[in-house]
């Protein structure tokens, strides 16, 4: 936990049962030497102390900002700018549901809106407030405030239930934020390119073969890899989603486009090739448009490889991922797939599934490893802007060690 060590940690604790960790979280911190100061929510002080707090931390705890002495200070600036990073754990469903919709009612949210500083947030709550729609919602705004998400875990809960919900465990926060301040430190912003989207293969000047795909999970991904400090490249088939403005967007139609605009942006340090490219073309494109007329034969051969041939470039990145969609098999054919292209990781999904399949905000992924001691994993049914997320931070972690 080097990156960690040292650091100035603005902690927020909500009215939590999990609000109990937070004391442990602190005694770690200190252990690392970081300074941390402590804002309580007032649903926080039902669960644990000022006192406790305080003799832990070696630092005052800040509750009210109607406080005279706090305010004569301006702690909802103050504090917000001497902190390197701002955690919030727990975080219940009701401090996310005030940040997502800008409510500063108290000294936390305040502080939060005040904020020019990253945010770590904690969830912890039953199962059923973390599935509620509402709740989910609201995640997604704080993430589009790019507000991180760490968490949470699934298992059983104080009130007795069990599922996702659970707060992370303290030294998955830790190496998170640790993590975090690792690739902060490093002086080359990292380069990353993504493809998504569908091609479209021509017949003739006004027909063309394409699929369903979206291009969703790929514009996600390349919106969490510039949130994280990538300088990122999407290179996109014919979509209706509109890219976020700070990222390099690059629009194509044929395969034969996206690959020249892969190679064109290489070297790069991760490349992620999310789109469903066509596997074939027509062999002769007609010129002209075809008549309606005539006895139509279409002669199709095998389009451009782009996995495979980056896989194989000179250039080739640090780290190459690719996509597969699967309606069957997918264990099978994802392994398949990442020994016949020669990339590092295959994230496979089962497209004839209608609730994560083409088009669907939700996506269900496994992932499979060329590295054998790495176990393969499965991302369940979620938002495929959360998929996105989880995918990220396998890559930062992943280029944090090689």
């Amino acid at each position: 936990m080097i990156f960690l060590e040292k650091k100035k940690i603005l902690l927020i604790i909500s009215g939590g049962i999990a609000a109990y960790k937070s004391l442990d979280l602190i005694r770690s911190f200190t252990k690392l030497q970081c300074e941390v100061k402590t804002i309580l929510t007032k649903g926080g002080t039902e669960f644990v102390t000022p006192l406790s707090i305080t003799s832990l931390s070696k630092n005052k705890v800040y509750e009210d900002i109607y406080s005279v002495e706090n305010e004569s200070e301006m702690d909802h600036i103050s504090l917000s700018r001497w902190a390197d990073l701002i955690l919030i754990a727990p975080a219940t469903s009701n401090i996310i549901a005030k940040m997502s919709q800008g409510i500063s009612d108290d000294l936390a949210t305040t502080v939060v809106q005040a904020s020019n500083k990253n945010i770590f947030v904690c969830p912890a709550m039953n199962v059923r407030m973390w599935e509620h729609a509402s709740n989910k919602q609201n995640l997604e705004k704080i993430k589009s405030y790019n507000y991180r998400i760490i968490g949470p875990f699934n298992g059983a809960m104080a009130c007795g239930e069990y599922g996702d919900g659970r707060m992370a465990d303290i030294e998955y926060i830790l190496k998170e934020l640790d993590n975090f301040f690792k690739f902060k430190s490093n002086d080359k912003k990292l380069r990353a390119v993504v493809t998504a989207g569908p091609t479209q293969e021509y017949i003739d000047p006004v027909r063309y073969i394409s699929n369903r795909s979206s291009g969703k999970q790929g514009y996600e991904i390349a919106k969490s890899l510039f949130n994280n400090g990538f300088d990122t490249t999407l290179i996109s088939g014919p979509s209706k989603l509109i890219p976020n403005p700070n990222i390099n967007f690059l629009k194509v139609n044929t395969a034969e486009e996206m690959y020249q605009k892969t190679v064109e942006n290489l070297p790069c340090d991760v490349a992620i090739f999310c789109a469903a490219v066509g596997d074939f073309k027509v062999k002769n494109l007609s010129k002209d448009k075809i008549k309606k007329n005539i006895d139509l034969k279409l002669d199709f051969e095998k389009n451009i490889d782009i996995l495979k041939l980056i896989s194989k470039n000179n250039n080739k990145p640090k780290l190459v991922i690719g996509f597969s969609a699967e309606t069957s098999n997918l264990h099978t054919n994802s392994k398949q797939k990442l020994q016949n292209k020669g990339c590092d990781w295959i994230i496979a999904n089962d497209v004839s599934k209608n609730d994560i399949g083409f088009d669907s905000d939700f996506n269900e992924v496994s992932i499979f490893y060329k590295d054998k001691n790495v176990d393969d994993e499965i991302i369940t049914k979620t938002y495929k802007s959360v998929v996105a997320d989880e995918i990220v931070k396998r890559v930062i972690n992943q280029l944090n060690l090689i």
